[in-house]
């Protein structure tokens, strides 16, 4: 089977952090839009047989993996009353957490176009004043003005770029946050006993993973200027909430 990409990988799959320009960050876009698109839309894969025996293909299957590596962002920053909220990468978040309850402002972005237009044509229907929409925007570009945000949200996809690339998303990050907002994003860690399991598994659902260690991870994070404020371990991601 295909191995995951690794910092220190010389595998043809593996491009070095001085070749990586923004022209392979937008190839790796269309490939993560385009596996989330399948996977909204239901579409059955054929996968190789010796895929489909791995215990986690079975989980992902029956839909029990999204649940167990889902990461509650709320419980490092819930969002508050009136607050203006960012969500990158947003998936059909408004359709399944409860902003309503919270009674934040909800902008999203995706590059899923069918999560973008799942979302814009529903999420009205539950709160019209709230759901501010979602732009289809890949999350190093955020067309949003400086200072408008409270709080920023970006979980489930860091680990399909390498971590220059997240570097640029957090400068965007705290271009567009108040100098107040935090940030809160997960990074998948290699070290947890699902890690490389399901970096081959989705290599095969279409969207290569990026097997980067924690350490080099929290240099990226702290060389943009962030200040970790808490973490959090999950079975397969770690949850980090910053602030600028």
């Amino acid at each position: 089977m295909s191995k995951p990409s690794s910092s220190n990988s010389n595998s043809p799959s593996f491009q070095s952090s001085n070749i990586f320009q923004s022209q392979n960050w937008e190839e790796i876009v269309k490939q993560v839009g385009y596996r989330f698109n399948r996977q909204y839309q239901g579409q059955d894969l054929a996968l190789p047989p010796e895929v489909q025996a791995m215990p986690i293909f079975h989980e992902w299957k029956t839909g029990i993996l999204a649940g167990r590596l889902a990461s509650p962002f709320w419980e490092m920053a819930q969002p508050q009353k009136n607050q203006t909220c960012l969500d990158i990468g947003c998936g059909v978040s408004f359709l399944i957490y409860p902003w309503t309850e919270w009674q934040a402002f909800f902008y999203g972005q995706e590059v899923s176009t069918v999560a973008r237009d799942t979302l814009n044509a529903r999420s009205p229907q539950l709160n019209s004043k709230l759901f501010k929409g979602v732009e289809l925007r890949p999350a190093h570009q955020l067309n949003y003005a400086p200072a408008q945000f409270d709080l920023a949200i970006a979980t489930g996809f860091s680990c399909y770029f390498p971590r220059e690339y997240w570097s640029t998303v957090m400068a965007e990050v705290k271009r567009v946050l108040k100098p107040n907002g935090f940030f809160v994003f997960d990074i998948l860690n290699p070290e947890t006993p699902l890690a490389e399991d399901w970096a081959v598994l989705e290599t095969y659902l279409g969207a290569e993973v990026f097997l980067e260690p924690i350490s080099e991870w929290e240099k990226t994070i702290k060389a943009t200027g962030a200040k970790i404020v808490a973490r959090q371990a999950g079975e397969l991601f770690q949850l980090y909430k910053v602030r600028f």
